[in-house]
């Protein structure tokens, strides 16, 4: 993006547009807008890593933030205090994308991060990298009547998407299916969707207890962030309700630690929990520049028993089709667990981790780990990135 003064209102709203165009073009979920003394920087993230787009000059910075905040309602006076505000943009004819904005005060002047919501974007539960037997599993825990499903992994990592996928095989004729999310990023039809408003006294908690007077038969609570939630959830999962939700947490094992963490009694984890989806998102090599390499010995037993010694693989160097990263795409890696008979009684008994995981791996539950390495060997991704995310 080359230097040049800003000139007027017309030519900041220009510059926004084709910004926002910009991104979405190159695949980028965020913008970022980071005002330096003598500078605007603008990085883009794209496959989840950030990527420099070249700078503005320094007087774009206060006119993009007044910008953006006319557009996100809020208020352009207020420079001291972090603001949040969504709005949509038209990037083409045919193509409208949610944008929410969040300003953050700091030494420069004000940080903006412009997060895309591609509202019509549902992918659907076979196309997000699940494996057919998980598939199977995953369909036959959420065709359940009640129980806790939940969907786990760091910010990024594609939960929003496995949930939407799932809400969106549901006979909703016959289920009334509520949400409750922070914010609503898919609009559905068919289906009741709530946005919360912490400010307005309207949190996930209070939401969640709203809902249950509303006769659902399915309730998808955006992210279980605090005991009280937890507890509301997990109690009118034991009411006859199906209730699917996320949490940051790494694994299966982790996802039950957190839960009693939260002060839930290990009986009632174990009688509430259907099942676990813990996630992450790989990038994908570039058609366009990956080659093949052999795999060398590196002495690291895990590797080796993965990878014999000759097995090839795939690794890019970069091109202009991929911005010179060596990636383009995502795809989920998934770890997919019913926790059926035996795990219950681990939570019951307040198993350590070593017993969750001699269970797991003898009803052959392979680790996120061993579900990239695959995806490495079958020339997807590279063994590096794996090592990444996992």
């Amino acid at each position: 993006m080359a230097k040049g003064s800003a000139q007027g209102s017309s030519e900041v709203i220009r510059a926004l547009d084709d910004l926002i165009r910009k991104a979405v073009a190159n695949r980028a979920s965020d913008i970022h807008l980071e005002p330096r003394k003598d500078r605007l920087r603008v990085r883009f993230r794209v496959d989840g890593v950030m990527s420099e787009q070249g700078e503005l000059p320094a007087d774009a910075a206060a006119a993009m933030s007044r910008r953006i905040k006319v557009l996100g309602r809020m208020d352009m006076t207020e420079t001291r205090q972090p603001q949040d505000g969504t709005f949509q943009s038209e990037v083409s004819s045919s193509k409208t994308v949610s944008v929410r904005a969040s300003t953050f005060p700091c030494i420069d002047g004000e940080k903006v991060v412009l997060r895309l919501l591609h509202g019509n974007d549902l992918i659907k539960l076979d196309r997000l990298g699940l494996g057919a037997g998980q598939v199977r599993t995953l369909r036959e825990m959420f065709q359940r009547p009640d129980g806790l499903l939940l969907v786990t992994g760091p910010t990024g990592a594609g939960k929003t998407s496995t949930l939407y996928g799932m809400l969106s095989e549901l006979d909703t004729t016959r289920r009334n299916v509520v949400t409750l999310e922070d914010p609503i990023e898919v609009q559905l039809d068919q289906i009741t969707q709530g946005q919360v408003h912490p400010r307005a006294g309207f949190t996930f908690a209070s939401g969640l207890r709203s809902i249950l007077r509303q006769d659902p038969d399915v309730i998808l609570v955006g992210e279980m962030r605090d005991a009280e939630t937890a507890a509301i959830a997990v109690q009118a999962s034991l009411t006859g309700h199906l209730v699917m939700s996320t949490m940051h947490t790494n694994s299966t094992i982790a996802t039950i630690t957190r839960l009693i963490d939260l002060g839930l009694e290990p009986y009632i984890v174990a009688n509430a929990l259907l099942g676990v989806v813990s996630q992450r998102l790989i990038r994908l090599n570039c058609p366009d520049c990956a080659e093949d390499y052999k795999h060398e010995h590196k002495g690291a037993v895990e590797f080796d028993n993965a990878f014999p010694v000759g097995t090839e693989l795939k690794r890019s160097g970069g091109c202009d089709k991929c911005m010179r990263t060596g990636f383009k795409g995502r795809r989920g890696i998934f770890e997919v667990v019913d926790i059926g008979d035996q795990l219950r009684m681990l939570i019951k008994g307040k198993a350590d981790a070593a017993q969750y995981k001699k269970v797991l791996k003898e009803r052959g539950i392979p680790t996120l780990r061993h579900v990239g390495l695959r995806q490495a060997r079958k020339g997807r991704t590279t063994v590096s990135e794996v090592l990444r995310v996992t």
